[in-house]
């Protein structure tokens, strides 16, 4: 591995030093890059483990629950109506903008995202593994039919026509924190074409990643020379088995994140930063062209 790029916290001269390390010591090298909800933060997504999840919903809907109780489904589809209008309207910000870039200009083998938003999509990338699906589609768990997840919030928002109103914040992955008091009269809707139950097309907390995704993200990694971590804490084992397997292989791991990951311990470089920031400065020197704004 390479030498180690420093861990810098804060000071802004220390802080350009360990970028341009980092800049050197990826300069060349084919990336796998592997993002989390850092990357999506800036477009007005929360995350889970960032600053200010204390005052955001810290209950995600488990697997479990969703299969086997109505009322799960009922909180679950109570909140999502109120968070997907603002989710929806998310925009690419400059993380996925410069990751983009980077795949244009052959930098990358291609991008696994723990993001469910579909926002490197949007921004350009081609070569995207969702590694937790996208929640723009909804899927019966009766007949297997897949469902816009835009023509299920219509219905939604028909069968419960006060629900609109109410205004709440808007939680990581789409979701809403409500009371149980609050969901009690929500109507939930079933498949148009078997009335089966009807779930967002995401991997749930405690659900496992489908095993064709895993394997399309492994064949990424394989294509690299180095893995790039932006943005995740990695304190999911979907997203560390990735930073596993790039130590088996010797390839070198570098991580871009404000505070402490899983990863920590094995990475041979690490820049305390927004995703945004370093992307877009990894991609401007990438392309030589400094002029570029992402």
């Amino acid at each position: 591995m390479s030498a180690s790029v420093s861990w810098v916290p804060d000071p802004a001269v220390e802080w350009e030093e360990a970028f341009l390390a980092l800049e050197r010591a990826l300069s060349g090298r084919r990336i796998c890059l592997l993002t989390g909800a850092g990357c999506s933060t800036e477009s007005g997504i929360p995350d889970y483990r960032g600053g200010g999840t204390a005052r955001r919903a810290r209950n995600p809907i488990q697997f479990r629950e969703f299969l086997a109780s109505e009322t799960g489904r009922q909180r679950y589809w109570a909140r999502a109506t109120l968070g997907w209008p603002r989710f929806r309207k998310a925009e690419p910000g400059r993380a996925h903008r410069a990751a983009a870039a980077l795949e244009t200009a052959g930098a990358l083998s291609g991008i696994i995202t723990q993001n469910v938003d579909r926002l490197h999509s949007r921004a350009g990338s081609l070569r995207v593994v969702e590694l937790h699906g996208a929640l723009d589609e909804v899927v019966c768990l009766g007949c297997g039919a897949i469902e816009p997840r835009e023509a299920l919030q219509v219905r939604l928002l028909q069968a419960n026509p006060d629900w609109s109103r109410r205004e709440v914040s808007l939680a990581p992955d789409g979701d809403a924190e409500l009371d149980a008091e609050m969901v009690k009269d929500f109507r939930v809707l079933g498949c148009v074409g078997c009335a089966g139950v009807l779930k967002p097309r995401v991997v749930f907390f405690g659900e496992g990643v489908p095993a064709p995704t895993v394997a399309s993200a492994f064949e990424l990694l394989h294509e690299a020379e180095c893995l790039l971590v932006v943005g995740s804490s990695l304190a999911v084992f979907s997203g560390y088995r990735f930073v596993r397997r790039a130590v088996e292989q010797a390839k070198p791991v570098y991580i871009v994140n404000i505070g402490a990951t899983r990863a920590d311990g094995v990475a041979s470089g690490r820049v305390s930063g927004q995703a945004g920031e370093v992307l877009g400065r990894l991609a401007s020197a990438w392309t030589g062209n400094s002029a570029l704004h992402f």
